[in-house]
């Protein structure tokens, strides 16, 4: 009897491992493609997406489109009847310089976004070091932001009016006055962008705090080691670190100061020169039932901020510094 030998070689242990490895990621691989494949997963994050962009094509870009048709239409707000009018409406606004005389208010409220902007970048600068009640002054700061615009246009238009608060506090120190704060155009706008400052000075100061308080510790305590004054840490790691949201500021400032609307609306009604293209634009439509033309004022207007943003952030790029 005869006995059979097999001549097989007995496995290698490197061979047992690499098959072991094979198998293992296989199913790895076989998952994950599954993973990418399932449309469930693609689909996830529009349905994030669904309800915020429905909202804002609703409430911002359907409204934006029927504005830019109203403006080529004769309409006047209240009759379903609209008819096709062309350019007229912008040949109109084009050919009366005095619609965009009152562009001359906004120079007003530029020049006070400037001194809120200078206000808000000093005390945030000065509350971003640790200062005693540095918590209780950053919110008298902001508080003036979070009142509604028409009440803080009544406070105010007893603030101004003659014999008020205003004339009142100047009496104490011996001041009389013998005009009207809101009298004259000048003195009337000078004081309702006064009242802009007080406002908006809290927005600038919160986004500048919130910019401030983002830069590393570490940087203010290399600058102490090395000898740097505040000033030279302001000018050498705020500055450079904040200049993104400066930039923000600026635009924001530009814009609001060329769409300033409720103040100067409920304390004069754009009386005594205080009128601004807004105002006019709201005239045109609840005044005289002038729907298309105010609604060319207003695509005028957003042309005009898009291209002075569009300016600035061509002179002023974005440009990230390093200054570790």
């Amino acid at each position: 009897m005869t006995r059979t030998v097999s001549t097989a070689s007995p496995p290698s242990p490197g061979s047992e491992d690499h098959s072991l490895a094979k198998r293992r990621a296989r199913p790895a691989a076989t998952s994950r493609r599954s993973w990418r494949d399932q449309p469930m997963r693609r689909l996830t994050p529009w349905l994030f997406l669904l309800l915020p962009l429905a909202l804002l094509v609703t409430f911002t870009y359907v409204p934006v489109g029927n504005m830019i048709y109203y403006s080529f239409t004769d309409w006047d707000g209240v009759s379903p009847d609209r008819d096709f009018v062309g350019m007229d409406n912008y040949v109109e606004l084009f050919t009366r310089p005095e619609l965009f005389r009152v562009f001359a208010v906004s120079l007003y409220y530029m020049a006070a976004s400037a001194v809120q902007i200078a206000i808000a970048l000093y005390f945030a600068t000065v509350l971003s070091f640790n200062l005693r009640f540095r918590n209780l002054f950053k919110g008298i700061l902001f508080f003036p932001y979070l009142i509604n615009g028409v009440a803080i246009g009544f406070v105010f238009l007893y603030f101004f009016q003659d014999g008020g608060t205003l004339d009142s506090v100047l009496s104490w120190f011996g001041v009389h006055n013998d005009h009207a704060w809101l009298g004259t155009p000048e003195s009337a706008n000078i004081s309702l962008a006064g009242v802009s400052v007080w406002r908006f000075t809290g927005l600038n100061f919160v986004l500048f705090l919130g910019a401030i308080q983002s830069i590393p510790g570490e940087l203010y305590e290399a600058a102490q080691l090395d000898g740097a004054s505040r000033w030279q840490q302001f000018r050498h790691i705020i500055a450079p670190s904040i200049r993104p949201v400066l930039s923000l500021s600026v635009i924001l400032a530009i814009s609001g100061s060329l769409s300033v609307f409720e103040i100067p609306y409920i304390m004069t009604a754009g009386a005594t020169g205080t009128s601004t293209f807004v105002i006019q634009t709201v005239k045109f439509a609840f005044q005289f039932n002038k729907t298309g033309l105010a609604s060319a004022c207003a695509v005028v207007l957003l042309a005009i901020i898009l291209l002075v943003t569009w300016i600035q952030r061509r002179l002023v790029p974005d440009e990230r510094v390093d200054i570790v």
